[in-house]
């Protein structure tokens, strides 16, 4: 397992990081913690010693299933990292509270590396407002936490002010080469470099979008790597940034562990050749894809019922894909009436809640407009 050097914290990570956030469900849409333990027990076994949760994954179900998971691993073995839900946050007893409620349910005494959750300018301002980031500071000082950062979902501006505060640990930004102008995006990672700030990286393959495609894309990266994965083309071209120390991929099946245990485990940056490919597969996408969607779940539940993250995937699979026949199962049996977007309220809780800042309202129209024409073309 190729693993990176945290020269700021004299401290060597896997590249590869174990993000728990899409495991696999049961039917009721619980973790599948037998199939979950198998496959963190293979990527633990090939080196991966970075571990990412958060306090609101599988309706609050990692958390739990993550501290008994782990009890069977000496505790200087891996690196823990979790977040504070800055939304439930109104005071600094908050912070204490969550934070203990946090550290019972991962069964631990400390917190390796410890993040302000889905940041904003909205709540970076509220948390320096009632004196959260001293408050924490004073947690790492007692040993509580060691390494403190922030998850970042806004634009660079505010990432700017952010990451300009004080002199963080670590921060953890979306990127991936479809998002490389978006939000922080390659302005904001070489900032970070600039200011030797080690970086974690979430949505490499942008929430699943960008490891199956149709042939004509499909053949562009087969071309110059034919064994490789789609997937493996957004990992290294991640991976070939080098600030980039710990790249968190949300693993669903033990196939994609085992592809990503295979990039990583003697990792090769990008060519020229394959970056080529990169540019011209973006070209593409670009003209394809209707929303930024990553699946992140921030707008869910929708109080209608509707399934927002699932309806986006499938508009924009169609697209990509350009088949209704590679969305007609899911959008007509998985899915159904009930959870389609023609039964939006326009209530607008997922537009406030969306860290991407979709015009999701608007969009829910036109995924039901395109996939309800592509069903009667068939």
């Amino acid at each position: 397992m190729t693993k990176r050097t945290l020269d700021k914290l004299g401290i060597e990570t896997s590249l590869l990081g174990f993000g728990c956030m899409r495991f696999p469900v049961t039917a009721d849409g619980k973790i599948d913690r037998p199939e979950a333990t198998k496959m963190l027990d293979k990527a633990i076994a090939a080196g991966v010693n970075y571990i990412d949760t958060a306090y609101p994954y599988h309706e609050e179900e990692s958390e739990p299933f993550m501290g008994e998971y782990l009890k069977k691993y000496d505790r200087s073995s891996f690196y823990l990292a979790t977040k504070l839900p800055v939304w439930m946050v109104e005071t600094v007893a908050d912070v204490d509270r969550i934070f203990e409620e946090q550290l019972t349910r991962l069964q631990t005494d400390y917190i390796d590396f410890y993040l302000l959750h889905a940041m904003d300018k909205g709540r970076w301002d509220k948390m320096l407002e009632i004196g959260c980031v001293e408050r924490l500071l004073e947690m790492k000082a007692e040993g509580k936490i060691k390494y403190l950062g922030f998850s970042f979902h806004d634009k660079y501006e505010t990432f700017e002010e952010m990451i300009n505060y004080m002199d963080w640990d670590f921060c953890q930004i979306q990127l991936n080469y479809m998002d490389a102008n978006e939000q922080a995006g390659l302005k904001g990672y070489a900032l970070t470099e600039e200011k030797q700030i080690p970086l974690v990286i979430m949505e490499p393959i942008k929430g699943g979008s960008l490891a199956t495609f149709a042939d004509d894309v499909t053949d562009i990266f087969k071309a110059v790597k034919p064994d490789a994965s789609v997937a493996s083309f957004a990992l290294r071209w991640v991976g070939s940034l080098p600030n980039v120390k710990v790249i968190l991929s949300g693993m669903s099946t033990m196939e994609q562990v085992e592809d990503n245990l295979k990039t990583f485990a003697d990792f090769e940056p990008l060519s020229q050749a394959e970056q080529d490919a990169v540019a011209e597969v973006v070209e593409i996408l670009n003209s394809r894809v209707q929303n930024g969607c990553t699946g992140c779940r921030y707008c869910m539940p929708c109080p209608a019922g509707v399934n927002i993250p699932r309806s986006f995937r499938l508009w924009n699979t169609y697209h990509m894909y350009q088949n209704y026949n590679m969305v007609k199962h899911a959008w007509e049996n998985e899915m159904g009436d009930a959870q389609q977007p023609k039964n939006c309220i326009q209530c607008g809780k997922c537009e406030r809640e969306c860290p991407q800042k979709i015009s999701i309202r608007e969009d829910l129209k036109k995924a039901q407009a395109d996939l309800d024409k592509k069903e009667m073309m068939l």
